[in-house]
């Protein structure tokens, strides 16, 4: 049995989330159709994490495991050939069986991209949160200083959440204002909550536009209520960005 890891990218747009579902199309379901019809086998694709829907990936890493005697570059090849536009292998290799995706990635980078202008953009609009409230970056980097280290992230997890452990470490939060209104916000962790970055952008938002104050993020953090912190912002603007082994 070979193992292979994988590197792709993808725009989320059209599809339900990483996850195989029943009521819509993954990713994940794609790529194994992909798969089986270059190799012939049915395999199962595991990912460094399930990413939602509308999520975009710049570099997704993935795994799985076949008996195929193709080389590794017609493998490649022919996977990017059958796979839909909105889907690409960026990279393939054979690596030693013990390797798995998601048990062996110890981080995660997403980057979120905000457009703070008056007027909504035409261009780019798919990939970014059009947000027509002007945002005081400084506030909004004093909030996010707030959040960086070790806390019980349960304010910013989304309601339903069955994880007992809600203890995560942030490495850091990086606001960057680029031209034309565009922000772009980079997350790092170890591990992430469900809808945590979301709900992290939104609450960096309300902040930003005076909804509330950066002194009140070590408050929330210690209330653990969700209703405390600001709205999930759209999964639209959500990339991830980097896998750390």
């Amino acid at each position: 049995m070979r193992n292979f890891k994988m590197i792709l990218g993808y725009d989320g747009a059209a599809y339900c989330g990483w996850q195989r579902q029943l009521n819509g199309i993954s990713i994940q379901q794609i790529l194994e159709e992909a798969v089986a019809q270059i190799t012939g086998e049915q395999v199962s694709i595991i990912a460094s994490g399930r990413t939602d829907a509308g999520v975009h990936a710049i570099h997704q890493v993935a795994s799985f495991k076949c008996r195929s005697l193709l080389p590794v570059n017609k493998i490649f090849m022919g996977i990017n050939s059958v796979l839909p536009e909105d889907i690409v292998i960026q990279d393939l290799q054979e690596v030693p069986p013990d390797f798995n995706a998601l048990k062996d990635a110890k981080g995660k980078v997403y980057l979120y991209r905000i457009r703070n202008q008056r007027v909504r953009p035409v261009l780019g609009r798919q990939y970014s949160w059009f947000v027509r409230f002007p945002l005081d970056l400084a506030r909004m980097q004093e909030a996010a200083h707030h959040l960086t280290g070790e806390h019980d992230f349960s304010c910013f997890c989304s309601t339903g959440c069955d994880i007992k452990n809600r203890i995560r470490t942030l490495n850091h939060i990086t606001i960057h204002q680029g031209e034309q209104g565009l922000l772009e916000i980079t997350v790092e962790s170890s591990g992430f909550l469900r809808h945590m970055v979301r709900n992290i952008i939104g609450t960096l938002v309300d902040v930003g536009r005076g909804k509330l104050q950066p002194e009140d993020i070590p408050e929330i953090i210690a209330g653990g209520d969700r209703k405390k912190a600001g709205v999930a912002a759209p999964a639209h603007g959500l990339f991830l960005k980097e896998v750390k082994y």
